[in-house]
């Protein structure tokens, strides 16, 4: 029997490829380690840092914080727009919030209607998750307690307290400063200014109307932020003072706007319609921009209710209406004084003489004035205000354009640039306007000029452009522009330090003065309507009852009664003092009948308060009677007694 043999080699060959296996995984796990180890060390050493930044984000957050908007002020420093704190309560929905029922438990903290609940519950949804709606403003202080004293209690609810719009005057100045709401869709843009992160913000307003929306970049302000710790899902834990970012506040815009003047405007219409625009006719600033009946901008801020906002709509006196540029009127016998100016600039003599007999026939048709004036001169015809005179001295001149032309020369047909939007350019009607406006009819008809002639027919004006048409006048040298923002940030904005001459001869100028001036001495506007009871101060005008209906629309004297929609508009326009022109003004009272007995009496109000106002016209109605005696002058004590008394 043999022995067993043992062979090695195929247990070697096991073993070696074994052992190349494992040095081989070995060195895989040994590059990977060591790869690992380097990234690890490079991550806590070098990237320390960053890291340490971006966990520090997941744990606290910068919420955006609206910045305080920019004041606005009146030339004498009045606040007509600031802003004060807000209560303000919010609802963030998360995936596991039950709406309907964290409102329930919501109801029985604050007052939350049928009609507001159903409205939250359909914003809620719609909102991205953990983006906060606003349920309730201008919460009381007791409101806001008892929220924050519950917050445990309500996830996604936060009671937190801001600034908000406030105007002061409220209607008085709502149709020019405008008003502020909540950011829409359509205002947040993808670039360029409104494309700012804090248009996102609930408690974030911009400007929507008037000049807060011209000048809404410049109040917005810069956009500060909030530090605060979050948890996992993005919910508030706490607050840190310490790591917040002050906001910048907007700039302050200052106007040339009196709010003295303007108050006692609103008050001198009471419930009639219409408008009053005061400038200073020596430097263009606007001084009054009234547009009656107003509204109350503090309203629009929060947002007005459905009812709240037909009820504006739907009068017949138009609140919202902005009456001192946006609305159009024929100007009425106001608008004589173009006619006038024309006529000397053609040579027409101012004692040239026509014969009112209260009617006119010519063209195959009778042409009316008010009553019977008999002969008169120019002066007198603008005194008295004469129809018939004015219908043949507007045939004199031979058609629209040279009276078109002399009505552009003082502003009338224009917009201006004053950052109040809205503006509507009017009609001073020219031969070129019949060929656009009616090119079935290209043609100026004889017949269109007498109406031209008294302020009607085509012709259409604003509040705006007759007060500076009456400033021109009031000036009588150079073509002053209006001017509503006098400063922006402190940085004082353009002036009318370079107005062009009006190019009209001085002794035009001085005879529409004195025609002026004898509109309320004698004329249409003479009596207390018109009378400043301000001693030695005058105020020279013109009196224009404007048409609304033709001559079968308002009843009585001047049109005056009969339907309030179908009674004549009137007008005045008028400066003061006469012989030494401060102010100029234009007052509208829409269907108000007669000029001087509606709009003339407002006018000598709002007048008074600005001559007032002025301390070179306060010396003028101090000083001394001319009658008066003068001061005995001081006893001399060293003087011999006399013999008798005298």
């Amino acid at each position: 029997m043999s022995n067993p043999r043992i062979y090695f080699n195929e247990v070697n060959e096991r073993q070696a490829v074994f052992h190349r296996r494992v040095f081989l995984m070995a060195g895989v796990a040994g590059v990977g380690l060591a790869a690992l180890g380097t990234r690890l060390g490079y991550l806590q050493l070098v990237e320390a840092d960053k890291y340490k930044v971006l966990s520090l984000n997941n744990e606290f957050q910068s919420r955006l914080q609206p910045p305080p908007r920019g004041l606005i002020l009146d030339r004498n420093g009045v606040v007509l727009a600031s802003n004060r704190p807000d209560f303000r309560l919010y609802v963030s929905r998360d995936d596991d919030t039950d709406v309907e029922d964290l409102l329930d438990r919501l109801q029985k903290l604050v007052p939350l209607d049928d009609a507001h609940r159903s409205r939250l519950i359909d914003d809620i949804n719609d909102a991205p998750r953990r983006a906060p709606v606003t349920v309730l403003e201008d919460l009381t202080w007791e409101e806001f307690s008892r929220i924050n004293v519950r917050t445990p209690e309500l996830p996604g609810v936060t009671a937190d307290m801001g600034d908000i719009r406030v105007y002061p005057f409220s209607a008085a100045f709502a149709h020019v400063i405008g008003y502020v709401a909540k950011v829409s869709k359509d205002d947040v843009t993808k670039d360029g200014p409104n494309a700012d992160p804090i248009l996102l913000n609930p408690g974030m307003r911009v400007g929507k109307a008037g000049l807060e929306r011209t000048y809404d970049l410049p109040m917005r302000g810069k956009a500060g932020a909030k530090k605060v710790e979050v948890d996992v899902k993005g919910r508030v834990v706490r607050e840190d003072p310490g790591g917040d970012v002050a906001s910048i506040p907007g700039q302050a815009l200052q106007l040339t706007l009196d709010a003295d003047i303007q108050n006692r405007a609103l008050e001198v219409f009471g419930t009639d319609s219409g408008a009053a625009v005061m400038m200073d006719c020596r430097t263009g600033d606007i001084l009054c921009m009234l547009s009656a009946p107003s509204f109350d901008a503090n309203r629009f801020v929060k947002g007005l209710t459905g009812p709240e906002y037909r009820a504006l709509a739907d009068y017949d006196h138009k609140p919202l209406f902005n009456k001192t540029i946006t609305a159009t009127y024929p100007p009425g016998s106001t608008f004589k004084t173009m006619v006038a100016l024309t006529a000397l600039g053609m040579g027409i003599p101012t004692s040239q003489t026509h014969t009112c007999g209260g009617v006119w026939n010519w063209g195959g048709r009778p042409w009316k004035c008010d009553k019977a004036h008999g002969t008169l001169d120019m002066k007198a015809a603008i005194a008295a205000s004469c129809d018939i005179y004015f219908y043949q001295l507007a045939l004199q001149i031979g058609g629209p354009d040279p009276i078109a032309a002399m009505a552009r020369t003082f502003g009338l047909g224009q917009i201006y640039d004053i950052g109040v939007p809205g503006q509507k350019p009017g009609l001073i009607p020219t031969v070129e306007w019949v060929k656009r406006a009616r090119p079935r009819d290209p043609v100026w008809h004889p017949g269109e000029t007498p109406s031209v002639g008294i302020g009607q027919g085509a012709v259409n004006v604003n509040a705006l452009q007759l007060c500076i048409m009456c400033s021109r006048i009031a000036n009588g040298q150079r073509a002053l522009l209006p001017r509503l923002a006098h400063s922006i940030g402190g940085v004082v904005l353009p002036t009318n330090a370079g107005a062009p001459p009006l190019g009209v001869p001085p002794e035009h100028m001085a005879f529409l003065h004195d025609a002026m001036a004898q509109v309320t001495l004698t004329g249409t506007a003479a009596g207390p309507n018109s009378d400043l009871q301000l001693g030695p101060i005058r105020m020279a005008g013109k009196t224009g009852t404007a048409q609304s209906h033709g001559y079968g629309g308002g009843r009585g004297s001047k049109g005056a009664t009969g339907a309030w929609d179908q009674r004549d508009h009137a007008w005045f326009i008028a400066f003061a003092p006469a012989d030494d022109p401060r102010y100029a003004m234009s007052v509208l009272t829409e269907h108000g009948g007669w000029g001087a007995g509606a709009s003339a009496p407002k006018a000598r109000e709002i007048m008074r308060v600005a001559l007032l106002k002025d301390p070179e016209v306060q010396r003028r109605i101090e000083q001394p009677l001319p009658n008066a005696a003068p001061a005995a002058p001081p006893a001399d004590t060293n003087a011999a007694a006399p013999d008798s008394a005298t």
